[in-house]
């Protein structure tokens, strides 16, 4: 087989992939439309997340899907765990990310889907119905969000960044004092946002994203989108998102305002462990 015969075949199994990963976003947006009026039993998980039975629902249809399309595949999901982790081809699910804030009202919630090979998310997909806004991020391909190419911006100096943090919360022991070193240093702050806020920066919208205590459900998609949008996004030791990542995020469409802050966090803890 010709180097191009390889080249077309991998690209059509790419299309197999991405046309699956659809085809779950969608599954999650007719059961969430169909619930967006209904009362719904909250459930308090043990890490104190919240959780209700429309998650647990696309969970289990998106599971059955991805198991009648590639059944060699693993998957990895919020709700229901994990399955054939030893795969070479992951599925990572989080039905529905912001539970929180589709109990609330607030419509920055929506779905998160990436398929990992090797243990790195090489696909990637933001969902969020309520705008009707889904990123789309492949490697080896420019990130699309509803069809239409996108690309992170360049920024000038910290001073001028946007900022945003999905919930101060979830940050680790260390984060608070990164955070307020980051706050001092970019122009505007954004909270709550949750996984919108890494469509948005892969778009050029915004300039800096800082999360932690985040799981892989939460984070996977985000390296393909925002690194297929010319940007990045890394832990907070610098180091490319994989499914073994801590759950401290960094993304930056700019790479130098990324090596910066990655600098401020560095100063920060080291200022943290002097005696």
């Amino acid at each position: 087989m010709s180097h191009e015969d390889k080249m077309g075949q991998t690209d059509l199994v790419l299309d197999g992939h991405i046309e699956l990963a659809v085809a779950l976003a969608d599954i999650a947006r007719q059961i969430l439309a169909s619930a967006l009026d209904t009362v719904l039993a909250v459930e308090v998980k043990p890490d104190r997340s919240l959780v209700t039975r429309i998650d647990v629902e696309i969970e289990r249809q998106m599971r059955g899907l991805i198991t009648a399309r590639f059944p060699g595949h693993g998957i990895i999901g919020e709700e229901a765990g994990t399955e054939n982790a030893g795969a070479s081809h992951v599925w990572v699910l989080d039905p529905l990310d912001g539970t929180a804030q589709f109990i609330a009202g607030m419509p920055v919630y929506g779905t998160l889907i990436s398929l990992a090979i090797d243990g790195v998310p090489a696909l990637g997909m933001i969902d969020i119905p309520a705008i009707d806004a889904r990123w789309i991020g492949a490697a080896g391909r420019r990130t699309t969000k509803n069809g239409r190419l996108v690309e992170a911006r360049c920024c000038d100096a910290l001073s001028s960044a946007i900022l945003t943090n999905s919930n101060q919360d979830y940050l680790p022991p260390d984060g608070r004092p990164i955070l307020d070193a980051l706050r001092e240093k970019t122009g505007a702050r954004i909270y709550g946002g949750a996984s919108l806020n890494y469509g948005l920066l892969a778009e050029g919208r915004t300039d800096i994203a800082l999360d932690g205590g985040q799981k892989v459900h939460d984070f996977a998609p985000f390296r393909p989108i925002v690194e297929g949008a010319g940007g990045i996004v890394t832990d907070w030791e610098g180091r490319p998102l994989t499914l073994e990542s801590p759950g401290t995020l960094l993304g930056a469409g700019d790479p130098a305002r990324h090596r910066e802050a990655l600098a401020i966090i560095a100063q920060c803890r080291a200022e943290a462990s002097m005696p």
